[in-house]
């Protein structure tokens, strides 16, 4: 990987990672376009490692609501929130470990097919899930329950294209949350989510030797990770108002225009790759 192109697809990280239209399917895409080797581990690591970089952001921005404990209660509080993270990640650890393990998840970071596909069919559910899903109850609380199969919807962002960010948010609407309430609650839960993803694909890079930690791609991954940092805090604020107001339909209509374009391009016998 260039430096270009580690700038490049950081940008479309921060940018993506918060809406639901799949970050990690849109780092997929703009790789193929710009002609980064698929199939390199340092490439796969690479695409969890920035998306953590983007997650710090919520770290930032809701300091107080991870951090601030002035008194007892609060400290109580505290340790309520981290357990319903806790509870909430654990399905995704599970499904995630079995999915790593067995090979299926570098097999599907490496398909674009796979990407396309998803971002159809979630695109199509996206057009109908405000009707289906947006009952916001009394009770707009995340509690046990709740987080827990918060969680369950989260394991379906295995699959690349899915979103992860469209997992969980529609989760917490199933579950009749509101949707800023549940947009919100998806912010926090990635935290714990892509923390162990990225602690798991540095374990296995070490493992595997350090003739891939050179300077070079060291330096990589700290621009990567700065600049999904930033971008992600920017994209984060304007995507909570813009749901909250809208919904979802405008990111299932580009979801299925997207998917549909990469998958006639790749029917048609088109290459995606635009950059030599």
């Amino acid at each position: 990987m260039t430096l270009i192109q580690t700038i490049i697809i950081a940008i479309v990280e921060g940018l993506t990672e918060f809406l639901p239209v799949s970050s990690t399917g849109h780092m997929i895409i703009t790789q193929n376009l710009l002609g980064v080797q698929q199939g390199d581990p340092f490439v796969h690591a690479f695409t969890f490692i920035i998306q953590f970089g983007a997650i710090l952001s919520v770290v930032c921005l809701y300091w107080k609501h991870f951090f601030q404990m002035r008194n007892y209660e609060e400290f109580v509080d505290k340790m309520k929130f981290y357990g319903l993270l806790i509870v909430g990640v654990l399905p995704a650890v599970v499904i995630g470990l079995a999915a790593k393990k067995s090979g299926l998840l570098d097999w599907l970071l490496d398909s674009v097919v796979v990407v396309a596909a998803m971002l159809v069919i979630g695109g199509v559910f996206m057009l109908f899930c405000d009707r289906i899903f947006n009952k916001g109850s009394e009770n707009n609380q995340v509690d046990w329950k709740r987080a827990f199969l918060i969680g369950c919807w989260q394991c379906l962002s295995v699959i690349p294209g899915t979103s992860r960010s469209m997992a969980t948010i529609v989760g917490g609407m199933q579950q009749k949350l509101t949707r800023k309430r549940a947009a919100e609650f998806s912010f926090f839960l990635a935290v714990p989510t892509m923390a162990g993803a990225t602690l798991l694909d540095l374990i296995d890079m070490f493992k595997e030797g350090t003739t891939w930690a050179t300077s070079n791609n060291i330096m990589l991954l700290i621009v990567g990770c700065v600049i999904a940092f930033v971008v992600a805090m920017l994209a984060m604020k304007w995507f909570v108002g813009f749901l909250t107001k809208y919904g979802f339909r405008a990111f299932g209509w580009y979801r299925i225009i997207i998917g549909a374009v990469i998958l006639l391009m790749l029917a048609t016998g088109h290459s995606l790759v635009m950059v030599d």
